[in-house]
């Protein structure tokens, strides 16, 4: 079994995997040393790898090390079974590059969009030639949300329920906010697939991200994939662990 552990800037979420099928998938707050040991008493893990977009703990890398055959702490000089063809591959998040992978593993020879609907959002592109060429990242849900109250004086902060109907045009300050950033958000990622459209034959959408329930059900022919991170990392171990 492998275990795949990818910290975010809010939760960070482990996923245990036999081959290619995920047993396991818990989120954790605040993720320490004692939940590693408590997953390798649990679970019979024989590797591991860590991906993060802020500081790993070293207690939590020492466990690693000390209970894994193989630990692999995921950065831009791990191997890779696509190529990376950003410009600056030190600064490129780690979450996004293992999206990516698990986007090509999922859609072989195929161009595929990822759309990451997290703290903030990211739009990825990979190639049928099996080439990660870059993306953009833009604010996220909250973010956006978070921006109109503390810029203006008078606007409230205003919370969507994912399953809520939004209008096309808000009657009421409430409607008009939630409209604008949640259909200007789906606006977007429309937008994103048509440029896309217009310069390849064919291609593939993956939605993902903890947010992506707000704008799936508005967009057509995307495939949702919540743990595609994790996937991408479970293909990296192994990738490593047959090298």
């Amino acid at each position: 079994m492998n275990l795949c552990i990818d910290q975010g800037n809010s939760r960070t979420k482990i996923a245990i995997f036999e081959g290619e099928r995920l047993k396991k998938h818990i989120i954790y707050k605040h993720f320490s040393s004692l939940d590693v040991e408590r997953l390798f008493s649990l679970y019979p893990i024989d590797n591991s790898i860590i991906s993060s977009v802020s500081n790993i703990e070293p207690s939590v890398v020492n466990a690693l090390h000390r209970l894994s055959k193989r630990c692999v702490l995921f950065d831009h000089t791990t191997s890779i079974p696509i190529k990376n063809c950003y410009d600056t591959p030190a600064t490129l998040g780690q979450d996004r590059l293992a999206a990516a992978v698990a986007a090509a593993h999922l859609y072989p020879s195929e161009n595929v969009l990822i759309v990451d609907v997290g703290s903030a959002i990211t739009y990825d592109v990979v190639t049928e030639q099996n080439e990660y060429i870059g993306g953009n990242i833009a604010p996220g849900l909250k973010m956006r949300f978070s921006v109109l109250k503390q810029m203006t004086k008078k606007l409230p902060y205003v919370e969507v329920e994912a399953e809520e109907l939004i209008p096309l045009f808000g009657k009421n300050t409430h409607d008009a906010i939630a409209a604008g950033v949640i259909r200007g958000t789906i606006f977007e990622v429309k937008g994103y697939m048509r440029a896309l459209a217009e310069r390849v034959a064919h291609f593939e959408t993956i939605i993902t991200g903890g947010n992506n329930p707000y704008i799936i059900k508005s967009i057509e022919c995307a495939h949702v994939e919540k743990h595609l991170v994790l996937i991408g990392l479970n293909v990296i171990l192994n990738y490593n662990e047959n090298a």
